[in-house]
């Protein structure tokens, strides 16, 4: 097996990277979920997003650091692994996968629904089989030609953004004039309960910034490009939600609608008219299918890793193209699963998500705590501001968003961690050895070497 490649082709740039993790969380989804967070905050969704944004930020802060210590595609898997215990870090991304492999089936769930919904002459069967195969395509090809279509289609998602607040602040100035705007952040209705659980549900709206460090294998000097990706992808698409929920409120004051899901489309036809909505809802979708492709190839990522580790069948999920250089099997089974969606309403999908992102955002803010620790009898000192208690906060911010879950998805977690469980067991012979790794290599060499938490490394095959 000595001809089989173990590495990606690392040749993408920060800007490459920012715009993946940018497309990945869909910018549009502001406009979206505008009228639920609005609601919820009582008329203060900006003021929502500042929250959402800074309690990310400390995640992302995180992040950050174990990307510069440990530069792998394999994201809190990696890093729980090599902080924590290598059983700790298959179970990070056994929860983890949870998440990132039913993500992609929600994103072309609801393409499939938009689609269909304007133009209702083609199912929503067929939406959905044509946006999973073009995605399915273009990431077997290679993440630079999904660098350019992520760049045209970010493109234009930021040119409908800028249109629409350009028309919120022409209706704000006509309708109430800048002494409403404050308004759009505090009002007489505005609470802190109510503002901090709107902050919780636009919370959701960042996932997928972490999907950056999946792909450290696959960008130059991913030490010192990975970090600052992250940290830019949460500032970016914090900056994004923040101004264009404040013209959109400012525009709608308040948090009543004749009906939640659809309020930005209404607004949109307030401000432009239908013509401009209708644009603005292609254009958003569009946006949408970047989002897609970028959550199915951070997804394979995460497989090939997990997969080369030994940690699923290596085989299968740890291989890469030989010419491609793409982990071209775990692109097609993504693909499949994204399929089954047919037979699932959006409610359901929805519920396999969130409960693995959350808590592997919590692990990467106790393994960042106990790097510093084990640095710290090593005789090295860290911030104890930066390395204790930020992640400390970031991760009592990451159980509260756990708790807002709802019942459905927390028990369909609980039952997903059950069989990384038994499958865990399986592997390492009644718990009794450390989850199977292989040598990170050329990866882990470009930088200072870290004390191994998980035992002795298994030879590669």
């Amino acid at each position: 097996m000595t001809d089989q490649p173990t590495r990606m082709r690392g040749d993408l740039g920060l800007l490459s990277v920012v715009a993946f993790g940018v497309a990945y969380m869909a910018p549009a989804v502001v406009t979206s979920i505008f009228g639920v967070i609005a609601a919820t905050s009582k008329g203060a969704t900006p003021t929502a997003y500042v929250i959402a944004t800074g309690a990310m930020l400390l995640t992302g802060l995180s992040y950050a650091k174990m990307a510069k210590v440990h530069p792998s595609s394999g994201s809190v898997y990696t890093y729980a692994r090599k902080e924590l215990d290598s059983r700790v870090g298959f179970l990070a991304g056994w929860a983890l996968l949870l998440d990132y492999l039913f993500l992609p089936m929600v994103a072309w769930l609801l393409q499939a629904i938009y689609l269909h919904a304007q133009f209702p002459a083609v199912p929503e069967w067929a939406w959905l089989v044509i946006n999973v195969v073009l995605a399915t395509v273009i990431n077997v090809v290679g993440l630079k030609v999904a660098d350019r279509i992520n760049r045209v289609l970010l493109l234009g998602v930021t040119a409908v953004l800028v249109v629409l607040a350009a028309l919120c602040v022409h209706y704000g100035l006509g309708h109430g004039g800048t002494a409403s705007a404050g308004h759009a952040f505090w009002n007489h209705a505005t609470s802190f309960s109510a503002v901090t659980a709107a902050a919780a549900v636009a919370a959701y709206a960042f996932l997928g910034f972490d999907a950056v460090s999946t792909l450290s294998e696959e960008v130059r000097d991913p030490r010192r490009t990975i970090p600052r990706s992250i940290i830019l992808t949460v500032l970016t698409g914090g900056g994004i939600f923040i101004v264009t929920s404040f013209l959109m409120q400012w525009a709608h004051p308040g948090g009543s609608f004749p009906d939640q899901d659809s309020a930005g489309y209404l607004l949109s036809t307030t401000v432009g008219g239908k013509t401009f909505a209708d644009v603005a809802n292609i254009v958003g979708m569009l946006g949408g299918f970047a989002s897609c492709v970028a959550i199915q190839a951070s997804t394979s990522r995460l497989m090939f890793v997990m997969g080369r580790d030994g940690a699923l069948p290596r085989q299968v999920f740890g291989r890469l193209h030989s010419k491609l250089l793409t982990p071209v099997v775990n692109v097609l089974i993504i693909g499949a699963v994204g399929l089954l969606a047919m037979n699932l309403s959006l409610a359901d999908a929805t519920s396999f998500i969130n409960f693995g992102a959350f808590l592997g955002f919590t692990l990467v803010n106790v393994c960042v705590i106990a790097y510093a620790v084990r640095q710290w009898r090593s005789g090295t000192r860290h911030s104890p501001v930066r390395y204790l208690f930020l992640p400390a906060v970031g991760a009592a911010v990451d159980v509260y968003l756990i708790t807002q879950l709802g019942g459905t998805a927390v028990r369909l977690g609980l039952g997903w961690l059950v069989i990384g469980i038994v499958w865990l067991a399986v592997i390492t012979k009644g718990f009794r050895r450390p989850a199977p790794e292989m040598s990170l290599g050329s990866d882990e060499a470009s930088g200072p070497t870290e004390p191994e938490a998980s035992g002795p490394l298994v030879p590669t095959a």
